[in-house]
């Protein structure tokens, strides 16, 4: 195998950007192919930290071509931001690449999303107010600007005269705010124009004809996770985007048949930024302790996460939707110190008793259902220098082995600490 979707296999923050750095390594190409700047992942190297948002995190290595794909929604100021970072670091960007047809976040979606937040009340879904769904929602309603639209000053008139006459009645009418006018996106435009004109990749389509006619080997990296999917997550506590392994394909511009493998990223545990249903959210102190011990605050918002254990019925549930063919398991070591360990194998109705194996996709009972949990014993040991599995403790393989029974899929790389050295790697698909 060698076409590799990372996907995550829980509500995003699973660890994703750890797995796709170190199968960067062995990749041709690396490909981001949906979400935004909403997205946060952190990667570790030599005990430094990277925190990307919307650069690929296959950039560490030299001689990569990473490139964000059509799927993305870019806001200019984050991206700029992001790659001035980077460059002040000493990270060559010369193969980062954009496709034209990438969508622009645009300031009043940034302020339509804080808004609509803001005034939600008690149905607020937790967004990060980066204009994430303003933008996918101009997108698919085809008052979105794309890159490429940028640098034809005629067609960029003529979009504008579509865009702003509508789009300013509803900033001020429904949402009581400041409009903008012609000569302020313009403006804005050209100045998004200068930022992203280093990376714009017009020779896309024949870069990855050439690629897969020369059998290079492709890693498609997701943003957020399957459980966040606008068609299969807990909508309406959503992403705006399809997370899931068939937004590889739909979102970088190369077709299904030629994905061979997608990997499901998911923690030991689980966790959830923002609002939503989490059936085996623990809101005691072992909760607690998992969050302390894992350092479960947002890269991109700092605020806490919601914990919990292992939930093997969501996991089942992201297999078939995600279309997952194999494991990886992060932040094992998390659980070094503890006596015992939860993994819920199934849901039980505390109003008819009625046990549900499979996901019930109707989140509205969700409030109704609990977790039916198995008990497993811990390891009380410090695994994060572990090289093997074979160096494992006897009680972590077999908590890993009845993950593998509860999902059905293998678990081929394990995660026991934030650097990429802290890494077990049974299998690479890439090799």
């Amino acid at each position: 195998m060698k076409n590799t979707v990372v996907v995550g296999a829980q509500w995003g923050d699973e660890g994703k950007a750890k797995i796709t750095d170190l199968l960067a390594e062995y990749a041709d190409l690396i490909i981001r192919y949906q979400g935004g700047c909403n997205a946060g992942h952190t990667v570790v190297v030599n005990n430094e930290k990277y925190k990307f948002h919307l650069v690929p995190s296959g950039v560490l290595y030299k001689n990569k071509f990473c490139f964000i794909g059509a799927g993305t929604v870019i806001h200019p100021e984050t991206f700029l931001e992001e790659t001035s970072e980077l460059i002040s670091r000493g990270v060559d960007l010369s193969l980062l690449k954009i496709s034209p047809l990438a969508t622009v976040t645009l300031p009043y979606h940034i302020d339509i999303d804080g808004i609509s937040e803001d005034n939600s009340g008690k149905n607020k879904i937790g967004t990060t107010k980066k204009g994430i769904g303003p933008t996918y929602s101009d997108k698919i309603g085809r008052y979105g600007l794309k890159i490429q639209d940028l640098y034809d000053e005629e067609l960029l008139n003529s979009r504008l005269d579509a865009i702003l006459p509508l789009k300013n009645k509803i900033l001020e009418k429904v949402y009581n705010t400041k409009t903008y006018t012609k000569e302020e996106m313009l403006k804005k435009c050209r100045e998004y124009a200068k930022i992203f004109e280093p990376y714009v990749y017009n020779e896309w389509v024949e870069k990855l004809s050439n690629a897969l006619k020369d059998d290079k080997k492709i890693l498609f990296e997701g943003a957020q996770g399957i459980m966040l999917d606008i068609d299969y997550g807990t909508y309406p506590f959503v992403t705006s985007s399809n997370p899931i392994g068939g937004g590889a394909a739909t979102g970088s511009g190369i077709g299904p048949t030629h994905i061979d493998n997608v990997i499901g990223v998911t923690k030991a545990y689980v966790t959830r930024v923002g609002e939503g249903p989490f059936i085996t959210e623990l809101t005691d102190v072992t909760g607690e302790k998992i969050r302390n011990i894992g350092g479960e605050f947002g890269t991109t918002t700092g605020r806490p996460r919601r914990c919990g254990w292992f939930d093997a019925v969501l996991s089942r549930y992201c297999t078939l939707v995600g279309g997952l063919t194999q494991m990886a398991i992060t932040k094992l070591d998390v659980f070094n110190d503890f006596d015992e360990i939860k993994v819920c194998n199934a849901y039980k109705d505390r109003r008819n008793g009625k046990i549900y194996k499979d996901y019930p996709t109707n989140i509205n009972m969700h409030k109704y259902l609990e977790p039916v949990y198995e008990t497993f014993k811990g390891w009380k040991e410090d695994i994060s220098n572990v090289k093997s599995l074979d160096e494992l403790p006897e009680n972590a393989k077999i908590y890993l082995n009845n993950l593998e029974k509860l999902v059905g899929i293998p678990i081929k790389i394990i995660s026991v600490g934030p650097d990429r050295e802290q890494t077990i790697m049974i299998e690479n698909p890439l090799i």
